[in-house]
């Protein structure tokens, strides 16, 4: 039975990665920032740092994905408990990314902790914890995300511009030699200027402090990126290391790190269904939209990590694109509303789905 925990943990691990670690690049792709494949690289390596952190980061969220205080404690430690939750999580898990959707691996382990704990005779699933720990912070954070994206794109007016202005420089003007009362020369103090102009006139002045706005704009969003990457790290991994310290199979330390590698192997080999989702068939970005998105994200899951909020990064990642598209230009016209309803219909469908095939095995079993 121990050895089937350990696959079936891993197997939930290796969906998450396929379906969840591009998600922070999303904007970087979706903006032609980076190809790929560069994308997807750093994405792995920032899970996978994110990962090693949440030891210390997230201990919360490994209590409270053991299933204890959602189902009796002589129920949550059971090895069919365990084993029928990461099966319900990792078949739903699945079937989304094989169709390109992004749902949330928060959602498929709540529904399988709900109905493994349904399916056992002694199993009382207390619906009061379920709402108040898990299913509030789900609900809510996307919606906090979509109203915080909207209301810094009003803020500050970060709608799309065409400029040729793209490089600032600090221009130093010739100090002046001026007589003094004694017949000596002084050099007249004069304050430096920032120019902005094109790149073409920037390379021609002499200047100490030449910036190229885009550019570093571009190493600015790549950033943010990987903060999301390893604020997931930090979010996804105990919950999934959860089910293996659950049973009391691996230490900690190597629960985590085999969970982490599973997590960077699904992301290497099967992401580019759902990267294309998040991607091209939401709303169209531009750099500015998806670096306010992406801190955005990174900035609400962190602190949800830090209070042992268990929030979907997917969520929270689609609502603040959606917040940005909505914020600037034509409003809700720049989003694809056939992508969001699939999106939407397939979040919905996300807990049932890993309720009934938890429940099913329980019972089977």
């Amino acid at each position: 039975m121990d050895w089937l925990l350990i696959i079936a943990a891993l197997c939930i691990a290796f969906g998450n990665g396929a379906n969840d670690n591009f998600k922070g690049f999303a904007t970087v792709w979706g903006t032609n920032t980076l190809s790929y494949r560069q994308a997807l690289f750093l994405a792995t390596a920032a899970t996978m740092a994110g990962s090693i952190a949440s030891l210390i980061l997230a201990e919360e969220l490994v209590q409270n994905f053991s299933g204890k205080g959602l189902v009796p404690d002589t129920v949550a430690s059971t090895p069919l408990f365990i084993l029928s939750v990461a099966t319900g999580a990792a078949v739903t898990i699945s079937l989304a990314t094989k169709m390109g959707l992004p749902v949330s691996t928060t959602h498929a382990l709540i529904g399988g902790l709900i109905g493994a704990g349904m399916a056992q005779n002694e199993g009382i699933v207390h619906f009061d914890k379920l709402a108040n720990t898990f299913m509030l912070p789900l609900i809510a954070s996307p919606i906090i995300a979509i109203l915080i994206g909207i209301l810094v794109h009003r803020l500050f007016h970060m709608t799309p511009t065409e400029s040729d202005k793209d490089c600032a420089c600090l221009e130093t003007p010739t100090q002046p030699l001026i007589p003094n009362t004694d017949g000596s020369l002084i050099t007249k103090f004069s304050v430096p200027s920032i120019i902005l102009t094109s790149n073409s006139s920037c390379n021609h002045i002499k200047t100490p402090i030449r910036v190229y706005i885009s550019r570093s704009m571009d190493h600015l969003h790549i950033l943010s990126a990987m903060t999301i990457c390893f604020a997931r790290g930090v979010n996804d991994t105990p919950k999934l290391t959860a089910l293996l310290l659950a049973a009391q199979i691996l230490q900690p330390t190597t629960s985590i790190a085999v969970i982490g590698l599973a997590m960077a192997g699904g992301g290497l080999l099967f992401a580019k269904r759902v990267a294309r989702t998040m991607s091209q068939r939401i709303t169209k970005m531009n750099h500015t939209q998806g670096l306010t998105a992406n801190l955005i994200t990174a900035s609400l899951v962190l602190v949800a990590s830090k209070f042992g909020f268990p929030v979907s990064t997917t969520h929270v990642s689609v609502g603040s694109i959606v917040g940005v598209g909505v914020g600037v230009g034509a409003g809700a016209k720049t989003l694809n509303w056939k992508t969001l309803h699939n999106i939407l219909l397939s979040w919905i469908g996300t807990l049932p789905l890993a309720v009934w095939t938890a429940w099913l095995l329980s019972s089977v079993l």
